[in-house]
């Protein structure tokens, strides 16, 4: 079941072919970085007038590389919430036109549920449930128990600012550019991640996170230090803060209700030094759990393709759902 979809929740217009849900035939993904970053951050009507210049081209790009016809398509799916709601307007306004006028289903898919989809991907291996989910990005942090396809509970996720969102703002703080995630991860490998004792809000009432005090601490010592601060120390201080509480938290989750596996998801699911320190816990707490991550960097990110993974099994669980087309609505929504 071959399904073009499209992601425009916030600053990467993407559109993607993806076979039966794991075999991507292409995924092609515009990014507004270079745009951005001239503001340090995504500015919601600026990435929305970029994604109508660009969300035509990328589909007809995405159906090129797929050597797929329009009318081999079954079905259209595309971002419905959460996000910058400009941004969703343009992909669920271009669905559903598609949809009309090529009589195709239309599958509406949550963000979230997207990335949780990116580790099922250019593999054909069975995953096995349960499954204990950390998804983390700029815009979120879940920590999710999925116990089939798309039957998800909510464990878990932040009371303020989310892991990518802190990394940015540190990043911004230590005169490191947007986006920057990947910029700390490269300066922190040339410092001593216990050069500066950061604090963990270790919230013990739950699998909730907060990292809005550990981003005030990091802004003291910069106004603290001034010229002698070492900003490769404090990049891999604050980089080693982060992944220590996510990685507690998902092997805690794990233990608790006897994870199969362990899924990494979303942006900050590149990084080298989480993957790690999950790893290494895993095999000392759970050496029966497997740790999977998406196959390719440019699936931990914002893509299409893992809208379509979502999607495809979203209709296999419920296809009487989508037999007739429908006008998705998009919306700020977080519930899956």
């Amino acid at each position: 079941m071959p399904i073009l979809s499209i992601e425009t929740s916030c600053d990467e217009t993407s559109a993607a072919v993806v076979q039966d849900g794991r075999k991507v035939l292409s995924n092609v993904i515009a990014s507004q970085i270079d745009l951005h970053r001239a503001t340090g951050g995504v500015v919601p009507e600026v990435a929305a007038r970029e994604h109508v210049l660009k969300i035509l081209p990328v589909i007809e790009q995405a159906l090129t590389e797929a050597e797929t016809t329009f009318n081999e398509i079954a079905a259209i799916a595309v971002t419905a919430r959460p996000g910058l709601i400009a941004s969703l307007l343009i992909g669920t306004t271009t669905a559903n036109t598609l949809a009309l006028v090529g009589q195709k289903k239309i599958i509406p898919v949550n963000h979230i549920t997207g990335h949780i989809y990116a580790n099922w991907l250019d593999h054909d291996e069975a995953i096995q449930f349960p499954v204990v989910v950390l998804t983390v990005s700029g815009g979120h942090n879940e920590l999710v128990l999925m116990r089939g396809h798309h039957d998800f509970i909510s464990l878990g996720s932040t009371r303020d600012d989310a892991a990518g969102e802190a990394f940015d703002k540190v990043a911004r703080l230590i005169g490191l550019p947007y986006p920057g995630g990947p910029e700390i991860s490269k300066l922190a490998q040339q410092g001593d991640p216990k050069g500066y004792p950061l604090p963990r809000a270790l919230l013990h009432d739950g699998y909730d996170f907060s990292f809005s005090g550990l981003k005030s601490a990091v802004s003291r010592l910069v106004t603290s230090e001034g010229n002698q601060l070492h900003r490769a120390d404090l990049a891999a201080s604050f980089q080693e803060a982060v992944v220590d509480i996510l990685a507690l938290k998902l092997i805690q989750a794990a233990q608790e209700f006897q994870a199969k596996e362990v899924h990494l998801a979303g942006g900050v699911s590149a990084n080298q030094r989480l993957r790690q320190l999950v790893q290494e816990r895993l095999t000392y707490s759970c050496p029966d759990t497997r740790l999977r991550f998406p196959q390719k960097i440019s699936y931990c990110t914002d893509n299409a393709a893992m809208i379509a993974a979502s999607a495809y099994f979203l209709y296999q669980k419920s296809p009487h759902t989508y037999e007739q087309w429908q006008n998705v609505e998009a919306s700020t929504e977080m519930e899956f």
